[in-house]
Formats: C-alpha cells, sequence, structure tokens
C-alpha cells in the first residue's frame, strides 16, 4: 500500500511540475540548472532546441502507436521508448539526420507496444529515487548526471569523470526497481 501511495504522489507531482515548465525554462531556474552544469550556457540551450525539434519529428512521423523520448546531452541524442515495429525505430534515427547540430545517437528504442501510463508513473518515480540516492550519498554533484528511466532500465548521460561515472552506476544499480543500468556519458580527461 505503501508503494502504491508514494507512486500516486510522485505522479501527482511530476504532472503538476510540467506546467511550471516554460516558466522555469526562462526563469532564473534555468540559470541554476546552467551554473550547475559541465556544459556551457549555449550547448544547454541548443540540447533544448535539439530535442523540441526532435519531438516534433517523432510526433508527426513515427504515428500514435509509438512512445518516443528524445533527450540530448552535449548534443549527444538518446532515443527511447516503445515503436511498433523496426522501420520505425530506424525511420526515428534517421529523422535526426535532419536537424543541425547532432554529435551522435543512441538508439535504445524498443520494439513493442507503447508503454502504460503506469508504467511512465513507475519510471518518473525510479528516477526520482536514483536523485535522491545521488544526493544522499554525495559521491558527486548530482547535476553532473541527467537521468531518464524507460521501462524500470535507468539510462545515465553526462560529461563526468571516470570515478563519478562509476559512482553514478553503482547508485542507480543498488536502486530499488532499477533493472538495468546504460551508460551514456562522455569522460572528461
Amino acid at each position: 500500500m505503501q508503494l502504491l501511495t508514494k507512486l500516486i504522489l510522485s505522479t501527482a507531482l511530476a504532472t503538476q511540475l510540467v506546467g511550471c515548465l516554460p516558466a522555469v525554462v526562462g526563469g532564473a531556474a534555468a540559470g541554476g540548472a546552467m551554473a550547475a552544469d559541465r556544459r556551457s550556457s549555449g550547448i544547454f540551450v541548443e540540447d533544448e532546441n535539439i530535442e523540441l525539434k526532435a519531438v516534433k519529428k517523432m510526433e508527426t512521423n513515427l504515428g500514435e502507436n509509438s512512445h518516443v523520448n528524445v533527450t540530448s546531452y552535449n548534443r549527444n541524442v538518446l532515443l527511447t521508448g516503445e515503436v511498433p515495429d523496426d522501420a520505425k525505430k530506424t525511420l526515428a534515427e534517421s529523422l535526426l539526420k535532419e536537424i543541425a547540430n547532432i554529435r551522435q545517437v543512441t538508439n535504445e528504442i524498443t520494439v513493442g507496444p507503447k508503454s502504460s501510463l503506469g508504467s511512465r508513473s513507475g519510471d518518473t518515480y525510479i528516477t526520482s529515487k536514483v536523485k535522491t540516492q545521488f544526493i544522499t550519498e554525495n559521491r558527486f554533484p548530482a547535476n553532473y548526471v541527467k537521468i531518464v528511466t524507460e521501462n524500470s532500465v535507468v539510462y545515465l548521460l553526462g560529461i563526468v569523470t571516470k570515478e563519478e561515472g562509476d559512482a553514478a552506476v553503482e547508485i542507480a544499480r543498488n536502486t530499488d526497481g532499477v533493472t538495468k543500468v546504460v551508460k551514456v556519458f562522455e569522460y572528461m580527461n
């Protein structure tokens, strides 16, 4: 019962935060997020633009039986979600070739039915638990790693040292509900 309550509360919180996004992106919070990030402010904004353009292309070209998330970090793009067949998976990646400034694409889309709202809510909850563990364990600045969860698989993105990346993977792997961890890091020398 306690898990269900937490899931409902995290879903409610997530839906409320989405409405705040336009105000946050244009306000001081965006500056704070950029200040705690290893990307330059220009690259931070470019990543946002890449995501917006890519999501529009996915929505326009893949159809309603597809659910594709696009995450850009330092112009490296991660595709996650579900599509009904291999042709749509290939199409999703090829659509990105029309967008300028993308350096690399990691296509982790699975072929299968769209995930349910319950599954996506569970993923949001897992992401929050991993982020909380990053903060609690305080082994590196938590904002150095971006977390994306899809079907209980946690994807970690960021510009990190080897030690920071290893710590992030260890923390994520030991978080309840995580079935797999995929590194999409860019390592610093």
